[in-house]
């Protein structure tokens, strides 16, 4: 899957601004970033469902949004809202989006029963899906968007509602599933799902901030995180987040998480250090390894910076 100069206005609002996009065969690739960052309207575009004002998309080797209609056979669409018939039960749900989806009649009654059996609805086929939880729904919306096995899976905020077991085990099903062949485009704005994608793009205000495996963002950010122990973090927290060396600093627990806007030496860092003993002379900083929501913070601050030089 291929786009570039991916664009989508609404009168004033640019939604998505100029993205370029490649997703490799078998990959899950996630789009992490807050709500209205475009990561809704660009899924929507790539898979035909919404026209782009620019730009040009190229998606199982179809020109979209030209063929569109012959893409939707071939691929899979899951949303937040579990789209479910809730006055079915489990095995009336994946009936019907077999037929919705074109599976063979003959070949139907087999696929079902592989389903339920995969995603371990083997006691509650007949259970009404309205009767469910928010988890087991989750699950028969994924068996329900892989019933026609689709060559390629999009997932918009696919667990938001469900508790963090249900999302370990969904994971499970998106990687198994991605063994199998299936290319998974997920988005996000969750950072612990981000870190699990084979790569990963951050959306902000509809701009493609940054675009790479996790441990290649993680890495880029190399000398410029640091943890601050101090016995008074709030105040510590108010005299580091004013000075111009400092990105961005939020507490966590008893410590301070710092990131700074370069990486720094010893010598560098000394306006923070003397900042610190002004309030705590006991404090300590030091080191450590970034993380994705370092990432986040470091690629969204820095392009809302630049673009309020610019203006």
């Amino acid at each position: 899957m291929r786009a570039q100069g991916l664009t989508k206005r609404f009168g004033e609002l640019v939604a998505v601004d100029h993205v370029n996009l490649e997703v490799q065969s078998r990959q899950v690739y996630g789009f992490l970033g807050p709500n209205g960052s475009g990561k809704s309207t660009t899924i929507r575009m790539l898979c035909g469902l919404l026209t782009p004002s620019e730009g040009e998309i190229d998606v199982l080797g179809l020109r979209i949004p030209q063929k569109a209609e012959a893409l939707r056979s071939r691929i899979g669409y899951m949303t937040q809202k579990f789209s479910l018939f809730e006055d079915l039960s489990v095995r009336e749900n994946l009936e019907f989006m077999a037929a919705v989806q074109g599976v063979p009649k003959t070949r139907t009654p087999a696929r079902v029963s592989e389903l339920i059996e995969q995603y371990h609805f083997g006691d509650r086929e007949r259970q009404l899906a309205g009767t469910m939880s928010g988890g087991q729904k989750q699950r028969l919306a994924l068996a329900c968007a892989v019933i026609h096995d689709p060559e390629l899976l999009f997932l918009d905020e696919p667990t938001s509602a469900v508790d963090p077991e249900s999302r370990r085990d969904f994971w499970e099903k998106l990687f198994e599933l991605a063994d199998g062949g299936t290319t998974l485009l997920v988005s996000t704005h969750l950072m612990d799902e981000a870190e699990r994608c084979h790569r990963l793009a951050i959306l902000n205000r509809g701009v493609l901030v940054a675009d790479g495996t996790p441990t290649e963002l993680a890495g880029a950010l190399a000398g410029r995180t640091f943890v601050v122990d101090s016995g008074n973090p709030r105040r510590a927290q108010r005299v580091l987040v004013d000075l111009p060396e400092v990105l961005g600093v939020a507490q966590v627990g008893h410590a301070l998480r710092v990131l700074v806007n370069d990486a720094h030496g010893d010598d560098a860092l000394a306006p923070l250090r003397s900042a610190l003993a002004k309030v705590d002379p006991q404090a300590v900083m030091q080191s450590v390894p970034p993380n994705l929501e370092d990432v986040f913070v470091a690629v969204t601050r820095e392009k809302r910076e630049s673009q309020e030089r610019a203006a």
